[in-house]
């Protein structure tokens, strides 16, 4: 048989040459005209210019073993790839390239030259993360790869935006939006992260016109006084009815501005009056709308102060504020100042603190679209995996907001709105429009661009051809799951979802697996700032792409963060060398040519447990799988290959193997090989490149272990009485080797053995398991224990007592001088410990975690102590 494999396991010999004969070979491509069931993924499109991190690892890891496994269980399985544009990331790399290098701004080259430096940079970069994908072992149908802004997602997005506009689902007005000075453009709220900040509240009199008397209101943000175009108090709220309609003058600016009442006031909370800036707060906005307040906007884009704010123009907001304060305190106005902590919105790409402000964007109409959105959830269609996060998705839905989908980049879909100078019109279409359709004049197209998760919401869809009626969309939507991390179910998901719902008339895909973050050793989130991130491509050099994928899968649950480790991974790698070398020693030891079971007649005790053992890994891993149950079907099969497989069943055939005139020595190679290669099998999904150099080698039918059969549970292989009886003989071999081991025998001391059972026939068959594995020199199985002589260590198992002659094992004198030697050093040990322990200067002074290790080696001792006086008493 071909036993050419490599003496050592080495997967840089072998991982990029496999993945070149499945691509070549067209394993990854699916067949939209097959009769198969369908299986998708879309893939959860990396940044363009992005480079692979853990988190990208860990999420195509998981899309992969779905895939290879559901294309080894019959489904036309097809993993669309592609990438992001990635609005404002690669605009602001672009930016700074150009800034660094050149010394200038986007301006200066204007938006066409800027925008061919960024396809350039598309085209440099882009491919970067593709071949990292393909590096991890990615099964994706490159054939079809997507970018969000190629010619097909760009059509889906005109579609989409016009379709909704003719709707009234897009609109265009002035809104309180999420504003970050730094990248210069309007925010969603998904985009707003917020954070714990020490501030303080200034309490400031705002005086009543042509009075005495005042109102102390509180504020976080004393710069934004500058637009106050009036303050509220509760209609209920006694202190004040006297003063609703009367005016107040702003502190420092002089305008007169009105005392309102209005029930979003909570009377309770600080003095019950409200300072209210309708062009700096969400709240204030709408009170204003309610009560035809005036907007004053104070700030510039830069978040500097503007001419509307006087002496403080072209200071910026927190320079602003100092001066106002100390301005306020010279006036008189300042009552006092106390320490508060709040929550401060910062940009999720830059950390800037977002000011609120009135800006004229683009709108999607979110209410009519989460109805379906939340319907779909509810009703089951699709399922979040873990179901907790359910809860999440349906609360942002309940509670959503008017999507802001204007950005003020160059890098991004341009939104199709043109406006005619003339006559004011504004005209929004699919095709480009050079003159107004109403009075002819000239007309100039918008010049921002739309929310990169605005085109990453039609990916499902756009993805397999919509608009336009495709074979692929017909055949694979809805796709099947969406594995994604917990932290974009609002910025993504739920976008997807609505977006299906209203353009496809059902869901985007049957199920949500959400998985965590990869976190570093201690539990922290891997970041630059930390210089904790580890990079997916160097761990891949160093210990294979198999490694890295079984350390990710490890103990994953779904919804829960990982911790990521270089032990990890080299105990994977270690788990690799042991099935390598296992295979090996199988490969070394064949002379058949063909992979089949032999039939139930021919098989040994040991073979039927082995193949029962692995016919109920297959219907559990399988289970397991359907389940999303990743972390625990790994667990299961990586326990059957290092304690069944190799600890157990290789040991137990070895003498077959070598007895060549044992008749079933070919029978034992049958089974290795079939067991082996149907394990491989169950672990291609999660390690597909040593699993197929390994599958190569061994007899096998068929072009590649990707395309082969997934094993499936057969009753007819299920030997549940002998799996039993074969798991009494182990248990035994077990508590013998303990046994002995506590005695110090050394493994080449062979000694007689009395089994006394019921079982004779079980524990018959055994015998020579328990001369090769449990150093027996002559096995008695008898069903009494008379005339088993008082000196024998007796070790109870199930079904069996073992008796093992005292006298055979050790030399009873010498024994017991080696244990009263070893009884009284572990006293003089345990006394040096009382005393340590009972000395204050130690206890009080030394770390606590040095003085909790000292205790603990004092209980080890005692209980060490515990078993040698009980070893003297057995000698005795």
């Amino acid at each position: 048989m071909n036993d050419n494999i490599a003496k050592t396991y080495e997967p840089s010999q072998f991982e990029d040459r496999l993945y070149k004969f499945w691509t070549e070979n067209g394993f990854f491509h699916a067949d939209e005209k097959s009769d198969k069931e369908p299986f998708t993924i879309v893939i959860p499109p990396p940044n363009v210019t992005g480079q692979l991190h853990m988190g990208h690892a860990l999420d195509e890891t998981l899309q992969d073993i779905l895939i290879r496994y559901k294309r080894m269980s019959g489904f036309e399985a097809l993993w669309v790839p592609g990438t992001d544009h990635a609005g404002i990331a690669t605009q602001i790399k672009v930016e700074e390239v150009l800034r660094k290098e050149e010394g200038k701004t986007r301006y200066d080259l204007g938006r066409e030259a800027f925008l061919e430096r960024v396809w350039d940079w598309k085209k440099q970069y882009g491919d970067r993360i593709i071949s990292q994908l393909k590096k991890i072992g990615c099964s994706c149908d490159w054939d079809r790869e997507r970018f969000t802004m190629d010619e097909g997602c760009s059509d889906a997005v005109l579609e989409v935006f016009v379709n909704l506009y003719k709707k009234g689902l897009i609109y265009q007005g002035s809104r309180i939006i999420n504003w970050c000075p730094s990248c210069a453009t309007a925010l969603s709220d998904a985009e707003v992260e917020y954070e714990e900040h020490e501030g303080n509240f200034w309490h400031i009199r705002y005086y009543v016109k042509d009075s005495d008397e005042y109102l102390t209101i509180a504020t976080t943000r004393p710069e934004t006084l500058l637009g106050d175009t009036a303050v509220a108090v509760h209609p209920d709220d006694e202190r004040y009815t006297h003063l609703v309609g009367k005016m107040l003058i702003l502190p420092l600016v002089g305008r007169e501005i009105p005392i309102i009442a209005d029930e979003y006031v909570d009377k309770d909370f600080g003095t019950g009056a409200v300072k209210i800036t309708p062009a700096h707060d969400p709240n204030d906005f709408e009170v204003g709308l309610r009560h035809n307040l005036e907007q004053i906007k104070v700030m510039n884009d830069d978040a500097t102060i503007n001419s509307f704010g006087g002496k403080y123009e072209g200071l910026d907001r927190y320079e602003a504020r100092k001066q106002i304060v100390a301005d306020l305190e010279e006036g008189g106005f300042l009552v006092k100042v106390e320490p508060h902590s709040h929550n401060v919105g910062q940009c999720y790409r830059c950390g800037t603190t977002v000011e609120p402000i009135t800006s004229k964007q683009w709108f999607v109409k979110m209410e009519p679209l989460a109805k379906e959105a939340i319907k779909i959830v509810t009703e089951g269609k699709t399922q979040f995996v873990p179901e907790r996060f359910t809860k999440t998705y349906l609360n942002w839905m309940e509670n959503v907001h008017d999507w802001c989908i204007s950005r003020q980049l160059w890098w991004g879909h341009r939104i199709p709105a043109y406006y005619c100078d003339a006559c004011g019109e504004t005209i929004v279409s699919k095709t480009h429009v050079d003159v107004c359709p109403k009075c002819g004049g000239k007309v100039k197209q918008d010049p921002d661009v739309l929310d990169t998760w605005f085109s990453s919401a039609l990916w499902p869809f756009s993805t397999l051809g919509w608009p336009n009626k495709t074979t692929e969309l017909e055949k694979f939507f809805p796709t099947s799951v969406l594995v994604t991390g917990y932290d974009i179910i609002f910025f993504w998901v739920a976008r997807m979802i609505f977006s299906s719902a209203e353009h496809m008339k059902k869901e985007p895909f049957k199920h949500v697996f959400i998985h965590g973050l990869v976190r570093d050793e201690q539990g922290r989130k891997m970041s630059k700032s930390l210089g904790n991130g580890i990079d997916p491509l160097e761990i891949i050099e160093k210990y294979g792409a198999d490694a890295l994928r079984f350390t990710l899968i490890t103990g994953n649950a779904p919804g829960n963060d990982m911790r990521f480790s270089d032990k990890k991974v080299q105990a994977s790698r270690n788990f690799a060398n042991k099935i390598w070398n296992a295979s090996r020693f199988v490969l070394m030891n064949l002379e058949i040519n063909d992979n089949k079971l032999p039939d139930a007649s021919e098989l040994a005790l040991e073979d039927k447990w082995i193949i029962s053992k692995f016919n109920n890994v297959v219907k559990e891993v399988t289970d397991n799988l359907d389940k999303f149950e990743l972390g625990v079907a790994l667990s299961k099969i990586y326990d059957f290959i290092w304690d069944d497989y190799c600890d157990w069943y290789i040991e137990l055939v070895k003498p077959r193997l070598f007895d060549t005139q044992n008749p079933s020595r070919i029978t034992a190679q049958y089974v290795l090989t079939y067991v082996l290669s149907e394990t491989m099998k169950l672990l291609h999904p999660f390690m597909p490149f040593i699993t197929e150099e390994i599958w190569q080698h061994l007899p096998h039918v068929g072009e590649s272990i990707m395309v082969s059969d997934w094993p499936k549970y057969d009753e007819k292989l299920n030997f549940a009485a002998d799996e039993k009886n074969m798991s009494l003989i182990m248990e035994a071999i077990k508590s013998i080797r303990n046994t002995r081991s506590e005695m110090n025998v050394p493994p080449s001391k062979k000694c007689s053995l009395i089994i006394v059972t019921e079982l004779t026939d079980v524990f018959s068959s055994g015998i020579g398991f328990f001369e090769k594995l449990a150093s027996a020199q002559g096995v008695s199985v008898v069903k009494d224990n008379g005339g088993i002589s008082e000196g024998s260590v007796c070790i109870v198992v199930e079904g069996a007592s073992i008796y093992l002659p005292m006298e055979e094992l050790v030399d009873k004198e010498k024994e017991l001088a080696r244990l009263e030697k070893e009884k009284q050093t572990l006293i003089g040990e345990i006394k040096r410990v009382e005393s340590k322990l009972s000395n204050k200067g130690f206890t009080d002074k030394a770390p606590a975690a040095v003085v909790e290790a000292e205790a603990e080696k004092g209980k080890k001792y005692a209980e060490m102590l515990k078993k040698v006086e009980e070893s003297i008493a057995a000698l005795k």
